[in-house]
């Protein structure tokens, strides 16, 4: 789709179509079976279509290529999503090589799920999203077998999902004021930002919308000066907090930023694993929890538990993810101080439904495990 085709929809397409079906518009590469024992597992890669170019510090996309698996035992579908992003050295063909590689685990007790994300966990370095898409799959399951929502699974309230920003890529100032101005029910609105523009851009939206802003630099700052000069100017227009400004491995500059800015700055690419946080503590205010940056729904508890004990602000976020991923997410945006979970609102080939969008909230489904459904025929 065409950026101007996108625009002139306005709010109505992002309320309104979340739920389409795939209507031709999958690009399915081969699916195969792992197993044929006690469980039975199948993946498609599939291509999201992003409505409009997606465009960050480092790079433009018109597409993602995510990797759906579909584990089936003792009569219970379930389901798991990764999403990979080259960043993390990962891609839908190693994710899928390393489902390939888990399903030794995946015959085992899924009853014992701790151990079985162990097990993941140490089967290879790395591949974290594929492990996000099994764990998300195995709890589907556990949920789908006890007859219960996840969230219930988990002890938290659905009434209480946080409402979610709703991102905005870097783009001409144009194109950005407007995508600003089709989404009027999101009540924070998240910037990419990082790039020589950057003023420019949060000047042009304030032309346009006085809604509160967070903005994502996305490791696009490269000195400690540059990014301190840009968040205490950005402070002053009503940006709220700043995601990852400079190099994720560059803690002794986050470190003197921290000291110096008039407001948060939260950790994005720096944290993964729990073993992250610590070290994480002094040099930001928050970290920004991604299920395929931890590999998964376990981890991601953990890692609540380990920033609340170090004082740290909590967000929860995603990648370019279909409604499958982003309903494993919303399910614990209670714990959770803020949530960036938009990625299935900008995409026009959402291969499963359920999840709901009430105004900028969303509504989680009431059915057993995730609650969400393919619409891909063949599934």
């Amino acid at each position: 789709m065409r950026r101007k085709d996108f625009l002139k929809t306005g709010g109505l397409l992002i309320a309104s179509s979340l739920f389409n079906t795939c209507r031709g518009k999958v690009q399915k590469e081969k699916e195969y079976k792992t197993g044929e024992g006690s469980v039975k597992v199948s993946t498609i890669i599939y291509e999201l279509q992003l409505r409009q170019a997606w465009t960050l510090s480092r790079g433009t996309w018109n597409t993602r290529r995510n990797v759906l698996v579909r584990l089936e035992k003792d009569g219970i579908v379930a389901y798991g999503e990764s999403a990979p992003i080259p960043r993390y050295n990962e891609s839908a063909e190693s994710n899928r090589e390393f489902i390939q590689r888990a399903l030794p685990v995946l015959e085992k007790d899924l009853w014992e799920y701790q151990d079985r994300w162990r097990e993941l966990e140490a089967l290879a370095p790395g591949q974290n999203a594929a492990k996000a898409a099994l764990d998300m799959a195995i709890l589907d399951w556990v949920g789908k077998s006890l007859r219960i929502p996840l969230y219930r699974f988990f002890g938290l309230d659905r009434n209480r999902t946080l409402p979610t920003t709703f991102s905005i890529g870097i783009d001409t100032v144009e194109v950005m004021q407007k995508t600003a101005q089709s989404a009027p029910a999101f009540r924070r609105l998240k910037i990419k930002a990082g790039v020589a523009d950057d003023k420019k851009h949060i000047e042009g939206l304030r032309q346009v919308t006085d809604r509160p802003l967070v903005v994502d630099a996305n490791e696009g700052w490269k000195d400690r000066q540059q990014a301190l000069e840009m968040i205490n100017w950005m402070a002053e227009r009503g940006v709220e907090f700043v995601e990852q400004p400079m190099s994720a491995d560059n803690l002794e500059d986050h470190r003197w930023l921290k000291e110096r800015v008039k407001i948060p700055i939260m950790a994005d690419e720096s944290v993964h694993k729990i073993q992250d946080v610590p070290a994480l503590a002094s040099a930001f205010h928050g970290i920004n929890v991604k299920l395929m940056k931890c590999g998964g729904l376990q981890e991601a508890l953990r890692l609540v538990a380990v920033a609340r004990a170090h004082g740290l602000k909590l967000m929860i976020g995603c990648m370019i993810e279909s409604s499958l991923a982003i309903a494993a997410a919303a399910t614990l945006t209670p714990l959770f101080d803020y949530a960036d979970l938009d990625g299935n609102i900008l995409i026009n080939n959402d291969p499963f439904r359920g999840l709901t969008l009430e105004g900028d909230r969303w509504l989680l489904p009431d059915k057993p495990g995730l609650g969400v459904e393919p619409v891909i025929p063949e599934w």
